[in-house]
């Protein structure tokens, strides 16, 4: 192989994954505009460029401007943060299943919210505190069971899985004693949803997607490097229990934030991974591709839930539908090849 193929070769990935991004970028800002037109009413873009610009449009100030703007927001934000929690996880641990959704993590978030509700009768706020604290011990406590005699991707996913299963046990005799008028608060604690999403809700989850989203892009080289294993990384100059510790905690810190403002929206984490990896092919970084990945599973996950049938569904409800095959699908994958993303 010719110095000048292995040019043409990253030339021809560099190419791929600028399309990838460039198209994933398009359709992530058309399907937030469609949930901003759509609705009980159609706002055409004019009225809603005029909302967003601060002018007063009789009907779609209010409609827009409080109501499918900070839940289009809050969609684009909650699933940008899920897919770079889920494919730093993935990557990390070399195993498309380590997501946040399979070991553990989503479940304790879950578990804390639903017993602040429905066991001490605490209001949002305080759920998504909790939700927020019990996301971040969860990892933790994980991570600390897993790091016995050194770092092992599949013991911390199995023992992710194992603590999973104890939390979701949990969440099931919560609810079996949960008042009726409990359940449907609780419910967005199991799957996810954006309804009544509100500014104070998706400003918080805003400043963590930019102080923490950089922070895993600007570690991406090194990245990369622990996706070939910690031998390969240390002898390429990566500091690998220092740069894992950060990539995890920033991770865990999107994952969080994510899952107390909208709740933990199934498979998302999960699915956005392997599906940039297959769109961006071999070689190159999926930070980027897995987050727009994530955001468009949501914003699209969520008009389907509004209108496309005649009852309205919860986006984690129509996010967990699509993921539950796919996952299926990994693990038959996952079997026969022992693949990673």
């Amino acid at each position: 192989m010719t110095l000048e193929t292995i040019r043409h070769g990253r030339r021809v990935r560099a190419r791929r994954r600028v399309g990838v991004v460039t198209t994933l970028a398009v359709l992530v800002l058309a399907s937030y505009a469609v949930t901003l037109m759509v609705g009980q009413t159609f706002y055409s873009p004019g009225e809603v460029v005029a909302v967003i610009l601060g002018e007063q449009v009789p009907g779609a100030s209010f409609t827009v401007g409080q109501l499918r703007l900070p839940r289009a927001t809050l969609g684009l934000l909650s699933g940008f943060a899920f897919g770079l929690a889920g494919v730093t996880f993935q990557t990390l641990l070399r195993n498309p299943l380590a997501s946040p959704d399979v070991i553990g993590i989503s479940a304790g978030a879950s578990a804390a919210a639903v017993f602040a509700g429905v066991t001490l009768g605490l209001g949002d706020q305080a759920m998504s505190v909790f939700a927020l604290v019990a996301a971040l011990g969860t990892a933790t406590a994980i991570y600390l069971l897993s790091h016995k005699g050194g770092f092992a991707g599949t013991r911390l996913i199995l023992i992710g899985i194992g603590v999973g299963a104890m939390l979701d046990s949990l969440i099931t005799y919560l609810l079996s004693r949960a008042a009726a008028w409990d359940l449907q608060s609780a419910m967005q604690w199991l799957t996810g949803s954006l309804n009544g999403a509100t500014w104070e809700r998706t400003l918080p989850l805003l400043i963590v997607v930019l102080v923490l989203g950089p922070v895993l892009m600007a570690h991406s080289g090194a990245f990369a490097a622990l996706h070939l294993g910690d031998d390969s990384a240390a002898a390429l100059g990566v500091r690998t229990n220092r740069t894992r510790f950060v990539l995890i905690l920033a991770a865990v810190g999107l994952l969080a934030f994510a899952t107390a403002a909208s709740g933990p929206i199934a498979f998302v984490a999960f699915m956005a991974g392997p599906i940039a990896a297959r769109l961006v092919g071999p070689g190159a970084s999926l930070l980027l591709p897995a987050g727009l990945v994530g955001a468009l599973l949501v914003l699209v996950a969520d008009l389907i839930g509004q209108f496309v049938f005649g009852t309205r569904y919860p986006v984690g409800v129509i996010t967990g539908v699509l993921g539950a095959p796919y996952l299926v699908y990994l693990l038959v994958r996952t079997n026969r090849s022992g693949g990673s993303l």
